[in-house]
């Protein structure tokens, strides 16, 4: 039983903390992370994944297709996402300071 509470707890520990829901997941292996697809199907959550000719994309929004067992594969494709994600946190930082300083000259 303890062996099940602390396999529980290293799976989803880090979801507890949360505020609140993330607006989106990025999943590499469809196949393995099907109980992802499904939480996240249930919450409303969309899924950005790649998905290998050996899965379905079932499930999710935003498909990449591509490799998903090649080591340099998923450090290529995890690196975009993180770059496209902090492109996309600055640019919306840009526009808030933006509108700030438009509405302080009002």
């Amino acid at each position: 039983m303890q062996r099940d509470v602390e396999k529980l707890e290293r799976s989803l520990g880090g979801i507890k903390n949360m505020k609140g829901l993330p607006d989106a997941i990025f999943v590499i292996d469809t196949g393995y992370q099907k109980g992802t697809l499904v939480e996240a199907e249930k919450l409303g959550i969309p899924v950005i994944a790649v998905v290998d000719t050996n899965n379905s994309p079932d499930g999710v929004k935003y498909v990449i297709p591509g490799n998903d067992d090649s080591a340099k594969a998923i450090r290529l494709y995890c690196r975009g996402i993180a770059d496209a994600v902090l492109e996309g946190k600055n640019q919306a930082l840009q526009e808030t300071v933006a509108a700030a300083q438009e509405t302080a000259a009002e």
